[in-house]
């Protein structure tokens, strides 16, 4: 018998979809009503999908819309995808390629401009026009060597550092997320019930809740301008402490709020190493450090990744720092946004629009996700072969139109 992929219909389809979706994912193979309910009350069901076969779930994927904040702070609509698996026994069936196919049409239909995602594997989604567009990094902080004054007694700047309980931080959480938000490239929006999953008002049953500790740093004016999440173990040798605090997430909307931050976090008594979670790869945090050396590279690696569904809003939404124009084109298997496009850009607006003129830059649709956010290099693609110079000089105009002063950085998982 066939596959039939579907969205999953009754009860007892949801319960099977969670239950593939945790064994996808090596979790125990079960779905638990709490869980079940939780999912109903978390996704849009119609736009869920599920492999069946003679009656049993082998395949999981959904999406849902999310706003994406682009270069210069405006926002374009995304169809988010998560929650992608296929079985072991159903590998090479083609099942990700029909769901795949199926979701991207639709939500072309929808009008989002770009699919995101956050790929575990590297390998799989490049097929599918993704291209990895922000990256993270991770570092392990030796406090011992990190050279700050162990004096330290609060911010530098007159401001205030103070711990806060989960219902402070759903309450004065959101508005410095958005306050970021609107201009950090990368950032995704964060709906409410993030911030209740988040702070352990909602839980999973494969995931242990461990409360941890919260603090915001208010400016001398008042304003809370920095948030920080982290655990810490208990660990003791010798009679002497090792604690590692772990940073679940640190946000700051100014130099001074993320200095105030990793410098409270560093002179916690016990804590002996801190382990940052994921940062965008120029962090401030080494350079924060008498000694930068003491923050060592523990993980780097692609974060989010992107398949642009209409080219010329894309373009358009962004902003670019010097004037310039470019023939692209892009080749799209999918056949969902291909072609020859003009980009006309400048510090005062872009336009962007299908021509025929000779193209000045080839490359698949993919490239296209990796360079929209300003961090990867045009003239580095074109080295690669990933990207070809029709024109003499276009990669480097690319770069100066499109590459940023900082990195994009998204520091959510969906």
């Amino acid at each position: 018998m066939a596959v039939d992929i579907r969205t999953p219909l009754a009860d007892s389809d949801l319960t099977n979809w969670t239950r593939a979706l945790n064994a996808g994912f090596l979790r125990p193979p079960e779905a638990p009503q709490e869980e079940v309910e939780l999912r109903r009350a978390q996704v849009d069901l119609d736009r869920m999908q599920g492999a069946f076969d003679q009656g049993r779930c082998v395949a999981t994927f959904r999406s849902f819309t999310q706003r994406l904040t682009a270069v210069g702070g405006a926002e374009v609509p995304a169809d988010a995808i998560s929650n992608v698996t296929v079985s072991p026994t159903h590998r090479r069936r083609g099942l990700l390629s029909r769901m795949m196919d199926h979701d991207l049409r639709a939500a072309k239909e929808r009008g989002e401009a770009v699919a995101s995602l956050i790929a575990a594997e590297y390998p799989i989604y490049g097929r599918y026009g993704f291209g990895p567009a922000t990256w993270v990094t991770e570092w392990q902080v030796d406090v011992a060597r990190a050279g700050l004054d162990p004096r330290h007694t609060g911010p530098c700047d007159g401001g205030r550092v103070d711990f806060a309980d989960a219902d402070e931080i759903r309450q004065l959480g959101p508005a410095l997320h958005e306050r970021l938000r609107r201009r950090v490239p990368g950032f995704i929006d964060r709906p409410d019930l993030w911030w209740r999953i988040n702070t352990g008002l909602r839980t999973f049953p494969h995931q242990p809740w461990t409360e941890p500790f919260h603090v915001l740093h208010r400016s001398p004016e008042g304003s809370v301008d920095g948030l920080l999440a982290y655990t810490a173990d208990d660990r003791w040798v010798g009679k002497r402490p090792h604690d590692t605090a772990t940073v679940l997430g640190l946000l700051a909307a100014t130099p001074a709020a993320e200095r105030a931050l990793w410098h409270f976090l560093l002179s916690v008594d016990w804590v002996t190493q801190v382990k940052t979670g994921r940062r965008a790869p120029d962090d401030l945090l080494p350079l924060l450090l008498g000694d930068p050396r003491a923050a060592q590279v523990t993980a780097h690696a692609d974060f989010l990744w992107l398949r642009p569904l209409d080219v010329p809003r894309l373009l358009e939404t962004r902003t670019y720092p010097v004037k310039g124009a470019l023939v692209l084109e892009f080749r799209d298997r999918a056949g969902l946004a291909g072609g020859r496009y003009l980009l006309e850009a400048g510090p005062d607006g872009a336009t962007c629009a299908a021509t025929s003129r000779s193209a000045d830059l080839t490359t698949d649709i993919g490239e296209l996700g990796t360079l929209w956010l300003g961090d990867e290099s045009a003239v580095r693609l074109t080295a690669l072969g990933r990207v070809t110079e029709e024109r003499p000089g276009a990669a480097a105009l690319a770069d100066r139109l499109l590459r940023t002063a900082r990195r994009p950085w998204c520091p959510d998982f969906f």
